[in-house]
């Protein structure tokens, strides 16, 4: 199951190497699927590539029908993109029906415990704000490339503004920390790239998932202004448990090296 903008359920599409079928009700080819997003056959074809969009449904070696289905998914990827500036290893995670796992009753849950959470936790209700690429690169110590190396993974949002590569402000403490990690050595010379970084995300998205589901199959029932303090309260708990478990766990390898 995937999720609606608006956080209800519909079902995930149906696999594109089914040729028993072909797809009910309205089809799209890529032209008219062009016209209809507003994006261009090249930026359809990436989202495929990644794996944020299934695939047509073949009917030929050179032809493919796409369905409403594929144009809804379509126009809130441009929407995450665009308006709300998500990077796209976030929009895959909302996309890629990671979420199964929820019941119609805990989205609800989960859409009611969204307008209850305040501080940094609150969701923004101003448009993102951008930072000049070159500059962050600048005041962070990274190349230019390291930015754009983060970007083609998915690790942070750009866009080009007036020939400008701009990126998501949101985003830039993580070129800011692999500044930091240059500073101390980590050369690209040695061979440090942004991509060694990558598998922290993974590890970090995983985790989360299993947090939000943990969450909403035990706290579901609760109001939703009493569980909204409980993460509030508990979160700088849990981000010291994983920092001081991670450091154990280094300490605990070198001990066991041995002299």
């Amino acid at each position: 199951m995937t999720l609606r903008e608006d956080g209800s359920r519909r079902d995930t599409l149906p696999p594109s190497d089914d040729t028993s079928s072909e797809p009910s009700g309205k089809r799209y080819r890529m032209k008219d699927l062009c016209e209809a997003s507003g994006l261009d056959r090249q930026a359809i074809h990436f989202y495929i590539q990644q794996e944020l969009l299934p695939p047509g449904h073949k009917t030929g070696r050179n032809m493919a029908w796409y369905s409403e289905e594929h144009l809804e998914r379509l126009l809130l990827i441009k929407k995450l993109q665009h308006e709300r500036f998500l990077p796209l290893k976030a929009i895959k995670a909302l996309l890629d029906g990671k979420e199964e796992s929820f019941t119609p009753e805990q989205h609800a849950f989960l859409a009611g415990l969204k307008s209850r959470l305040r501080g940094s936790l609150a969701p923004s209700t101003e448009g993102a704000r951008m930072l000049d690429a070159a500059r962050l690169a600048e005041r962070s110590g990274v190349q230019l490339d390291d930015i754009q190396e983060a970007i083609s993974l998915g690790l942070v949002a750009a866009r080009d503004v007036d020939g400008r590569l701009m990126v998501a402000e949101n985003d830039s403490w993580m070129i800011e920390l692999f500044g930091q990690m240059r500073r101390l050595g980590f050369s690209q010379e040695l061979g440090f790239t942004v991509a060694d970084v990558a598998f922290y995300e993974e590890a970090m998205s995983k985790l989360f998932r299993e947090e939000m589901r943990l969450l909403s199959r035990r706290l579901s029932k609760l109001p939703p202004d009493q569980v909204a303090n409980m993460i509030e309260r508990s979160l700088p708990i849990i981000h010291t448990f994983l920092t001081r478990y991670h450091a154990s766990r280094v300490k605990s390898f070198f001990e066991s090296v041995d002299d």
